[in-house]
């Protein structure tokens, strides 16, 4: 499968170190194991998934291990290059299949072959400006009853308002209630706009071919992973934390002030894409 022509990429600046600064931390493993139940229960041997910002791949090589096949998209090149090298030391390169290719161009796939789901893990999708176009596009190449698994950084993280207010910066404990979004600087010559949208916005964008069927919050007492130096002291409370997050995950309110939420999105209807839904005004 070909791949498209960048040269560059925001996030190409953290691929060489994502791993070690989050997906090796302690407070990463806490946050993606959550994700992985829930990866695991949903997606089964022999499914056909498409995942959307796959970084270094991790996620995509954790599906492989349980015999589904993915194609593992990504808009940096240097994060591709990551997951083609983890997908061959560990021999699974008969499932995972990496590609570069930005979130929005997913409609050059619609001749290829159905997928059986499609998943995005912490905020991939939060760079994405044009959610409802994607929407559309995920529409066209699900199939009907097939799952979106959407990983997404939340707007009220209460950690990030504690943190922040505690160190008296309320515009860092505020920053993710922007409705315009932020400009984040990854480094001092990347940066990337980034949206916190909210869980009833995000139902409405992707309807009428997707129905929310639950929402878990991941990270709600695990902290985000800038307190990686606090978490690391106290690996037993962490710990404790992690067990904490698997009992209130799936809890009205309490879910909505995590640090990331795990939307399961069902494909319902027959859309075809030829009569345009309406753009829902952003909540």
């Amino acid at each position: 499968m070909p791949t498209t022509a960048l040269s560059f990429a925001p996030f190409d600046v953290l691929a060489e170190t994502y791993d070690r600064t989050f997906t090796d931390s302690v407070i990463g493993r806490a946050q993606r194991q959550a994700v992985w139940r829930e990866l695991a229960r949903v997606f089964h041997p022999g499914d056909y998934v498409l995942e959307i910002g796959c970084g270094t791949g991790v996620d995509a090589c954790f599906l492989a291990r349980r015999g589904i096949r993915v194609l593992a998209s990504d808009s940096s090149p240097r994060m591709i290059e990551m997951t083609s090298r983890r997908v061959e030391a560990g021999g699974q390169s008969a499932l995972v299949t990496p590609y570069l290719l930005p979130a929005e161009q997913i409609r050059n796939l619609e001749n290829s072959e159905p997928f059986n789901g499609v998943f995005s893990n912490f905020g991939a999708l939060n760079c994405v400006d044009d959610l409802h176009s994607l929407a559309r596009c995920l529409g066209k190449l699900l199939q009907r009853g097939s799952t979106a698994l959407l990983c997404l950084m939340g707007r009220c993280c209460a950690w990030e308002i504690a943190w922040y207010l505690a160190h008296g910066n309320a515009r860092k404990a505020m920053r993710r209630f922007h409705r315009a979004g932020l400009n984040v600087a990854l480094t001092d010559s990347a940066k990337v706009h980034v949206q916190y949208p909210s869980v009833r916005w995000l139902a409405r964008t992707f309807s009428p071919e997707f129905r929310l069927r639950h929402v878990r919050g991941i990270g709600i007492t695990v902290p985000p992973s800038y307190l990686e130096h606090l978490a690391s002291r106290y690996p037993f409370g962490l710990r404790a934390m992690a067990r904490a997050d698997s009992f209130l995950e799936r809890c009205p309110g309490v879910r909505a002030a995590a640090d990331h939420i795990l939307l399961n999105l069902e494909r319902v209807d027959d859309f075809d894409g030829t009569q345009p839904a309406k753009k829902p005004a952003r909540a």
